[in-house]
């Protein structure tokens, strides 16, 4: 396989992109050409925001393609265009042959929720300090316990759990499934896990099933009357619009769970659910907060 590596400005990156794919390249990525030095630019913004721009001033566009001559000829064929003017080919190289499953899988490793309390990829051991462990493997749903909004959710349900005092649970916006996991491996017994993305429900049920736990999965209308504990992990945006609905399910004297929200955000998720219940910041990290009540 070989890589072809060019240098673009803006206006021509989307342009040189479709030629490249109708050259038959197997792949083609865009990287910020400055990384890793002061002209680095933040492109993307904090969820929920718009960028700041929509691309970096200079990009590095890296085409794949199967053989040396495939490559050799997009190239010829690219720097003759108009459109490649301000464009330059910075290598043409040869990719060193990688297992790719081992070299993904070693980005993944045990993430520690307490000290006993482990979320454990599959592919390693669990430490042996770990008392509880969830067994999850990233895939396409959200939740695999390195984002500080799932850690600070799963420290909740550690602190909260045992027992009986979870009661009956939701967890919304399930994603992974891992919110739900965490608390049947505390002790509740009575869970729904719902979420408006087919492939997550798919994923929660069989990440359930791996880590031997009993949950009911579905699209958001399998949820049905009280919870003891309602869990969304979500973001500002659709936690304050789905307000109504969540603390409907809240029953009284239960607990409402919310991540997914910015320091910043706080006081516009208290004010959209202060008609029913009064959030307060029970944890905090990297920026995000883990907001909870009591109704």
């Amino acid at each position: 396989m070989y890589e072809l590596s060019l240098l673009c400005p803006q206006d021509r990156v989307e342009l040189v992109s479709e030629a490249l794919e109708a050259l038959d390249a197997l792949s083609v990525s865009v990287e910020d050409a400055d990384a890793q030095t002061d002209a680095e630019q933040a492109l993307f913004g904090e969820p929920g925001m718009p960028p700041p721009q929509p691309g970096w001033e200079r990009s590095k566009v890296l085409a794949l393609f199967a053989t040396e001559a495939a490559a050799q000829q997009a190239q010829q064929l690219l720097t003759v265009q108009d459109f490649f003017a301000g464009c330059a080919v910075v290598a043409l190289a040869p990719l060193q042959e990688q297992d790719w499953v081992r070299l993904t899988q070693s980005q993944f490793a045990p993430v520690e929720i307490t000290p006993e309390f482990w979320i454990v990829p599959t592919w390693h051991e669990p430490p042996a300090q770990a008392r509880q462990v969830i067994r999850l493997d990233p895939g396409l749903a959200f939740g695999t316990g390195t984002h500080p909004t799932t850690r600070m959710c799963l420290r909740w349900i550690v602190r909260r759990g045992g027992g009986a005092a979870l009661g009956r649970v939701l967890d919304y916006g399930c994603g992974s499934g891992i919110l739900a996991i965490g608390a049947a491996k505390f002790g509740a017994t009575d869970i729904d896990a719902v979420d408006i993305d087919p492939a997550a429900v798919e994923s929660a049920a069989l990440n359930a099933q791996a880590n031997g736990v009993v949950l009911r999965t579905g699209l958001p209308d399998l949820a049905q009357g009280p919870y003891q504990t309602v869990l969304a992990n979500i973001l500002a945006t659709p936690l304050r619009v789905l307000a109504p609905l969540l603390c409907g399910h809240v029953a009284a004297g239960g607990h409402l769970v919310l991540a997914g929200i910015l320091e910043r955000q706080a006081q516009e998720l208290q004010e959209a659910y202060a008609p029913w219940v009064q959030l307060t910041v029970a944890d905090q990290e990297d920026g995000w907060i883990l907001m909870t009540a009591q109704r």
